[in-house]
């Protein structure tokens, strides 16, 4: 994987780095130092991803030479680039596990230049999935029992986000994605109905359910809002008595007052005796709107949920940062107004119930009673430490957040007005701070 997926100012101090005797083991750690306003925890995701990423860093003979040209690098300084690989240690949150501001979602371990060269990756990487499982959460804490289907692809932000968000959604919750490469990379269910295009191709709308219906008969689903949506249920309807189909079938509603529709539908469908039949809404889709239709007594089985899920529409980033907090022996901190940060490897303490507030200590700080550590090992030299297949990574992930959403305190669980759970500093770690903090107020004022 090409080194160069970097920003130029790591590259240069990396270079800086290697001049000089600048070689110990140094320790990142990666964290949101706040959560956006809407959002009551995030649900930790894209470690898959970001350790294959550091397995595969290095930099080939074509990156080399576009540094060449650049300048600033010496040959000396390219050499030394063309053999480094990631050679350290990561301490991870496991992904679906929720995780609020200032706890460590990972911590790097390695010689300062390859843990310098691999921020602006971990840091895309993590914050990126992160944000899309913590939007879609949201969703499936919305939906209730109604299955979700991300429905995103055609409008995330690039074909790579568009894999990752049907990744961090599954992470959440949905049952399938509409991206057919991602469910092939990571086991998810491809799921797919029709467009409006469809129904517009043939002659009438019951032309092109028969259609659809002889060459799909499996579980078909018709898109009836083409021209009357009523109307449309009708031609499904009649259809499906037409070719005498037996199994489990649907229809979608896109468009309209969602609400008064899927009443309508149901009506429609329960005359003919069809109880059996489905009705899934889609059409700019959120947690907020979800949760009005459930509100409002909506018979709505699914829902496809889209743009506003796979751009996190709400809060599209993570206020996210890589912090050095250790070289050597030496711990280290930044006093910045606002991104002050705490020094050492850390450790998250978590009470199981639920009820005690979350704390951040040193990572070789013995366990408090009735509490877990949070960050395990994830990696160590530069090898990942659990090789199981994409596709059993997400289900282990699902179940973790399935765990989370049990353990969540309903506060933070809220769409309005969320309250993430209080998180303290142990003593230990204060206590570090504080003494770091004046060691480097009085060096740096020497």
């Amino acid at each position: 994987m090409s080194g160069l997926r970097t920003d130029l100012y790591e590259l240069r101090m990396a270079a800086s780095y290697l001049r000089r005797p600048v070689t110990g083991q140094a320790t990142f750690s990666l964290f949101s130092r706040r959560l956006p306003s809407r959002r009551g925890f995030l649900v930790a995701a894209g470690l898959a991803e970001a350790l294959t990423f550091l397995e595969d860093f290095s930099l080939d003979a074509a990156d080399l030479d576009y540094l060449r040209q650049v300048g600033g690098f010496d040959e000396s300084t390219l050499t030394a680039l063309s053999t480094l690989r990631f050679t350290g240690d990561v301490w991870a949150v496991p992904e679906g596990r929720v995780v609020f501001a200032d706890e460590p979602l990972l911590e790097v371990t390695a010689p300062i230049a390859e843990a310098q060269l691999v921020e602006t990756g971990l840091l895309n990487l993590i914050t990126f999935h992160t944000t899309i499982a913590s939007k879609a959460a949201r969703c499936r804490i919305a939906a209730g029992d109604a299955q979700l289907i991300d429905f995103a692809f055609r409008r995330t932000h690039g074909f790579e986000a568009g894999a990752g968000v049907a990744r961090a959604s599954a992470i959440a919750g949905f049952a399938a994605t509409s991206d057919v490469e991602a469910a092939a990379r990571y086991g998810l269910t491809p799921s797919g109905t029709m467009a409006h295009s469809y129904v517009e191709a043939f002659p009438d709308e019951r032309s092109a359910f028969r259609a659809f219906a002889t060459d799909f008969p499996v579980d078909p689903i018709f898109l009836v809002d083409t021209y009357d949506t009523p109307d449309g249920v009708r031609a499904a309807v009649d259809v499906v008595e037409e070719l005498g189909l037996t199994g489990p079938f649907g229809v979608r509603l896109d468009s309209g007052d969602l609400a008064a529709l899927a009443r309508q539908t149901r009506a429609i469908l329960d005359e003919a005796g069809l109880t059996r039949a489905r009705i899934v809404a889609s059409g700019s889709l959120d947690e907020d709107v979800i949760a009005g239709l459930i509100a409002a007594g909506a018979p709505i089985d699914g829902y496809g949920v889209g743009t506003k899920m796979g751009v996190s529409y709400d809060a599209p980033s993570l206020d996210s940062a890589y912090k050095l907090v250790s070289i050597g022996d030496r711990p280290v901190l930044k006093l910045s107004p606002g991104k002050a940060t705490l020094p050492g490897p850390k450790q998250v303490f978590r009470d199981a119930t639920g009820v005690e507030c979350d704390v951040i200590g040193l990572r070789d700080e013995p366990v408090p009673a009735d509490r877990e550590p949070l960050l395990v090992p994830v990696m160590r030299d530069g090898r990942r430490l659990d090789t199981g297949a994409p596709a059993d990574l997400v289900r282990a992930a699902r179940r973790r957040f399935e765990a989370e959403l049990s353990w969540l305190p309903g506060s933070a669980r809220r769409l309005a007005q969320p309250q993430p759970l209080t998180v303290l500093v142990s003593p230990a770690l204060a206590a570090l701070r504080d003494r770091v903090a004046a060691e480097a107020r009085r060096d740096g004022s020497r």
